[in-house]
């Protein structure tokens, strides 16, 4: 199996112990070959995510209603959510390879570590899952992300800009709220290995952020264009600006965002 029938293979799959299987063999190969596909070869587009064979997808609106955390239901129904997100990232980074092969070798390596820290989140929500008596699939979820990714496909500059530097850094601003919420709760032997995952997705998520800052960045560079300015005019196209909640100024500063940028966003106060 080459290397781009390997991701094709890890975009189609639900098994996400084939995954990470499969993602570690690309990750060895990228890291000792040229990756370059062979003649002919074009990444296909993807009509159902992998996992709709594993979790009943709903509109958005018609998502369970959260519940309070101090419940099993309520609390799993969380970490149900953010597991779907962890899930969904995976498949995410991948198809950031997959999808863009004239991207650098760099560029390659930098989603495969992602995508192969993703399965380490989803694995530790996993568990704190079936101690709560459920497992991966049991609720309802939504292909937001999905569509994300769908509608960037034809675009790496597109992508870099919706999807880590938009969708994942609106992540780096809720988390702090999550945290806030259940560490009264953290005598729970669940609640406090939630909050242990939560803890490391935001360490490691900020790096995902820098990595797509920095080839939002790169693809600027290359095409002519000023960072700033064209990020806002991609959230304008695709209606994301204005969606998110109050900025983490701090983590995405950590991220790569510049303070200009910050406050365009929207941010109270920012110090360079």
């Amino acid at each position: 199996m080459n290397f781009y029938s390997q991701l094709e293979t890890i975009l189609l799959t639900d098994a996400i112990e084939r995954k990470e299987s499969l993602l570690t063999e690309a990750m060895e190969y990228c890291n000792t070959e040229e990756v370059t596909p062979e003649a002919g070869f074009a990444p296909r587009s993807f009509e159902t995510p992998s996992y709709a064979r594993r979790c009943r997808i709903v509109a958005p609106r018609d998502l369970p209603r959260r519940r309070k955390f101090t419940t099993t239901e309520g609390l799993a129904l969380q970490v149900h959510a953010i597991a779907h997100i962890e899930y969904s990232a995976v498949d995410l980074a991948v198809d950031a390879v997959y999808r863009f092969p004239e991207m650098p070798r760099e560029y390659k390596r930098d989603w495969l570590e992602v995508a192969q820290e993703e399965i380490r989140h989803f694995g530790m929500l996993e568990r704190i899952l079936g101690a709560l008596g459920h497992r991966y699939g049991d609720f309802p979820v939504h292909r937001g992300l999905f569509d994300a990714a769908k509608h960037t496909e034809g675009d790496v500059l597109d992508r870099m800009a919706v999807i880590p530097r938009h969708y994942e850094a609106t992540g780096l601003d809720v988390n702090p709220r999550i945290v806030e919420k259940l560490t009264p709760l953290s005598r729970k032997p669940e609640v406090a290995a939630l909050l242990e995952a939560l803890e490391v997705i935001y360490e490691e998520e900020i790096d995902h952020v820098r990595k797509g800052d920095r080839w939002f960045r790169y693809v600027c560079r290359e095409r002519g264009l000023d960072p700033e300015r064209t990020f806002m005019e991609i959230l304008a196209r695709y209606r994301l600006a204005g969606t998110r909640p109050a900025l983490n100024v701090e983590a995405r500063r950590e991220a790569g965002f510049a303070c200009s940028e910050l406050l365009r966003l929207g941010a109270e106060t920012c110090e360079e």
